[in-house]
Order: structure tokens, then C-alpha cells, then sequence
């Protein structure tokens, strides 16, 4: 594997942690906002890697440790906090192309919605909502953000997407039907009419589902899996679909029970599934999906795969050690290792457990930390076994590495 070199940059105030590849690869780079509140986990506060800085999901603390009271001035400390790593890379809000909003309430989205638009006046990226039971210090919103370097390579076709050089940024697209602005009450039609929404977005953009690199799908409890993975995979070819993170949430916006929201290639020939030998095709998800560079891997569990298949670890630290095991099939299949991670999504049965997977984690994934997103989905599970052995689900951990 190729070894890498750091420095240090200190210029008007910010900070910047170079990570530089002394081998052939895409220059590398950690931004740290002078005074900003440290990290309160093992990541980076930004990555910049080739054309794009990931930014790590944010919350409501401000540089002091201090939380506001209203949600205005949560998500305005919040935006605040984006906006100082965006400008510590030396970039602006302009940059922005792709984002996720996290709330723990819902009812308070029209607030969130009027302070956003104060950060994005005018090319707004392509955003997801999404409703979470919990998050880090109890932030009741967090924010991560994708920005490009270039900012004459950003293009918003419209509030659903957003094309930044080599890749287009896919807002949310739910099932609501237009006409009622209620979802269907079919939970496959719903699943139906989001996809077909994210297939006109896709299309205003040059492009279809085959071009997908990545998706979220995001389901709340009305929405059976099954029902879901049964459409799903009508729409893309088996063993070549989108590395994918579906995970269950707390509430969507329009009372939708589904939502899609992912990241495409505009060439297809930048695209390449690729999939460890021990994990078969699927009709739903590829492991890992490369999009020139950089690959896109699926969210990942403590299972263990093959035969007799299923998460027999009952703690987290023990399902965390698993799930790096997974990723890192996929990562070495595509020619890489940790070192190449840039940006992970962390996902939690309870955040009270935010310290216990944080030393496993740490343990695969060190310093120069990659940007990072931790939240608590749903309510915690019920921690039973099954009769064969199998345990719940407790964390599941997505990545994006770039070579």
C-alpha cells in the first residue's frame, strides 16, 4: 500500500493538516477551523481529498461548548460551524454541493428550513431530511456537507440535483403524491413513485439509475423492508446495483415512509462495481461502487458472511470489530485500506454507546481521522438472542474511500 506524509498549515486563522501521497493518488488534506469546539469523537472536522471536502457531520455546539436555546439558533451555531471548515479549506457556502440535515424533531423543519436558506440564498446543493431519535451531546440537529473545489464545476439543474464535476448530488425524492401531498397508501406504490422521482431528477441531469454510485434509502416504520427491496430491485441489474445504506428512521418529511437520496457518476465508464468473494451478488446493494477514484461502500454490520450467516456478537465493541472486518474486504478488493477513508457514516443502536464503539473504532480507523456522521436512527432494540444464536443489530457503518 502507498505510504502518505504529513504537514501542518497555519494561514489567516485556520489550520489545515496536510496529508500529501508521496505515491501517485489524490492529494489529501485535514481541515481543522481555529477555534472551533474539538471533535468529540475519533474524526476529522473536514477531509479534502482530490476535487472534494467532506465535511463531518456538525452539530448545534458552539466554539465555547455551549448549546443555544431555540432551534433557530441551534441550526444558525450549526450552519456556522459547517461554514468555518468550508472556509478553513478555503472555499465558501458557494462550494457546497450535497448535504444531509438531521433533526430530532420534525415539527421544526419549516424553522431549520428559513435559516438554511440565509446560508444558500441562491445554488442551493442537494440535501436530504432526515428524522433521527438521537444524536452526539444530544444535538437536536446535525449537518454534513460535500463541497467541490472548483466552484465553476458546480451546476444546480434544479432543487432536486446538483451536477459538481464528475458527480451529481441527488436530493431526497419521496413517494408523496403530488396531487394529495400524502404517500399512497401501498407501500410498494410509494416505494414506485419515489424512485420515478429520482429517476426525472436523474434524467435532468443527462443521466438514469444505472448511473448511481451510492444510495440512502431511508425508511420509517410503515414502510416493510421487504415491500421495499421487492421494487428496488425491479430497477437495476442484479449484481451491479448502487452500494447502498438503507436505514430506518425516525420520521421523513410530507409524512413520506420513503425517501432516496444518493450520489451518481456522469460517465458511465467511471463506474465499477466491485465485490469481495465472499459475499454473493445481490439484487440490492453491490458492496462497493467506484466512481473514478473514489469508492463508494456499502453500510456494513457485525454479521458474518457465508454460510450460516447472521450477528452472533452481543455487544458493540464485539459487532464494531466485525463490521471493520467487512469493510475492509470490500476496501482490499478495491485496492485500498483505511488509510484511504475520507468521509464514514456511523450509525447507533443508543448513542449512550457513542464511547464504547468510539475505542473500537479508533482501533481501525487512526489518525488523521476521516469526517464522520454518528447518529441514533430509531429507539434502541430489544437485546434478545434468537434461538439460533443471532443477536440484534447494533451498529452499522458506511465509508467513501478515494485512491
Amino acid at each position: 500500500m502507498r505510504s502518505f506524509g504529513y504537514s501542518v498549515l497555519r494561514l489567516a486563522g485556520w489550520a489545515v493538516v496536510g496529508l500529501a501521497a508521496i505515491a501517485a493518488g489524490a492529494e489529501r488534506k485535514v481541515v481543522i477551523p481555529a477555534g472551533a469546539a474539538k471533535p468529540v469523537g475519533p474524526y476529522s472536522p473536514g477531509i479534502f481529498a482530490g476535487d472534494y471536502l467532506y465535511v463531518a457531520g456538525q452539530g448545534a455546539l458552539d466554539g465555547s461548548g455551549r448549546m443555544p436555546a431555540t432551534v433557530e439558533e441551534q441550526t444558525r451555531v450549526t450552519l456556522d460551524n459547517v461554514k468555518a471548515i468550508v472556509e478553513a479549506a478555503g472555499l465558501t457556502m458557494e462550494n457546497v454541493v450535497y448535504s444531509h440535515v438531521y433533526v430530532t424533531d420534525m415539527t421544526s423543519l419549516e424553522t431549520v428550513d428559513r435559516v438554511w436558506r440565509q446560508y444558500f440564498p441562491a445554488s442551493p446543493p442537494a440535501r436530504a431530511v432526515v428524522g433521527v431519535s438521537r444524536m452526539p451531546v444530544n444535538t437536536p440537529v446535525e449537518i454534513n456537507a460535500v463541497a467541490v473545489r472548483d466552484p465553476s464545476a458546480k451546476r444546480t439543474v434544479s432543487p432536486a440535483v446538483t451536477v459538481a464535476g464528475d458527480r451529481i448530488f441527488v436530493s431526497a425524492a419521496y413517494g408523496v403524491d403530488p396531487a394529495t401531498g400524502q404517500p399512497p397508501a401501498d407501500p410498494g406504490e410509494e416505494v414506485g413513485q419515489a424512485l420515478a422521482a429520482m429517476r426525472r431528477a436523474l434524467a435532468s441531469a443527462g443521466a438514469d439509475l444505472s448511473h448511481l454510485v451510492f444510495v440512502n434509502p431511508y425508511l420509517t416504520d410503515k414502510m416493510p423492508m421487504e415491500a421495499m427491496n421487492k421494487v428496488y430491485a425491479k430497477h437495476f441489474e442484479f449484481g451491479n446495483t448502487p452500494a447502498r445504506a438503507t436505514i430506518r428512521v425516525a420520521s421523513l418529511p410530507h409524512g413520506a415512509n420513503i425517501a432516496f437520496t444518493g450520489v451518481a457518476v456522469r460517465d458511465l465508464g467511471q463506474r465499477r462495481a466491485i465485490r469481495p468473494k465472499n459475499m454473493p451478488p445481490s439484487p440490492t446493494a453491490s458492496p462497493c461502487v467506484f466512481a473514478g477514484d473514489t469508492m463508494y461502500c456499502s453500510a456494513k454490520s457485525g454479521f458474518i458472511p457465508g454460510p450460516n450467516s447472521g450477528i452472533y456478537a452481543e455487544t458493540v465493541e464485539h459487532q464494531v470489530r466485525q463490521t471493520m472486518r467487512n469493510l475492509l474486504d470490500g476496501l482490499e478488493e478495491g485496492g485500498m485500506d483505511f488509510s484511504h477513508v475520507v468521509a464514514t457514516n456511523v450509525y447507533l443502536d443508543t448513542i449512550d454507546e457513542f464511547a464504547k464503539m468510539n475505542g473500537i473504532y479508533r482501533l481501525f480507523l487512526k489518525e488523521p481521522y476521516p469526517a464522520r456522521t454518528t447518529v441514533q436512527p430509531i429507539p434502541p432494540v430489544d437485546r434478545k438472542a434468537e434461538a439460533d444464536g443471532r443477536w440484534p443489530k447494533l451498529e452499522e457503518i458506511s465509508l467513501i474511500a478515494v485512491r
